[in-house]
């Protein structure tokens, strides 16, 4: 799994690059991996406030429905509308031309309660233990 080291992530699998007060925000590669082909992409509303950790839209795979969360609290300024016309750049560029929204941060302190790149890749390597520890391989 790729994990940029200069970004933040959420425990839920969103990340999270900051550049001056505006952050950039998307899924990480973990969570296009488990969600399989996304089909849809519900967009949230540009000058939407948001909280951190709250709702932030939904994406829809042929695996199922999630929610993705927001990483942080403020106003989305950006939304990525490539998103709504092809869903599947989400899978193919997570990290790039799969950002979701842009938004101007409000509390940089809140960067405190998420993750660094080495402690999103232990969080990682703990649910890989926690996941795959029971089974055996024939």
């Amino acid at each position: 799994m790729e994990i940029i080291e200069h970004y933040l992530y959420t425990k839920e699998h969103e990340w999270i690059s900051i550049e001056d007060n505006i952050g950039t925000v998307g899924i990480t590669d973990y969570a296009q991996s488990a969600l399989g082909d996304i089909t849809y992409v519900e967009l949230p509303g540009v000058d939407k406030e948001v909280e951190q950790f709250e709702q932030l839209l939904s994406v829809e795979s042929v695996k199922s429905a999630s929610d993705i969360f927001s990483p942080i609290s403020g106003k989305i300024i950006e939304v990525n509308e490539d998103l709504a016309d092809d869903p599947s750049i989400l899978n193919r560029y997570c990290y790039d031309k799969g950002w979701i929204v842009k938004v101007e941060i409000s509390d940089s302190d809140e960067t405190s309660n998420l993750l660094t790149g080495d402690e999103y890749r232990n969080y990682l390597e703990s649910l890989d233990r926690n996941d795959g520890g029971e089974s055996t391989e024939e």
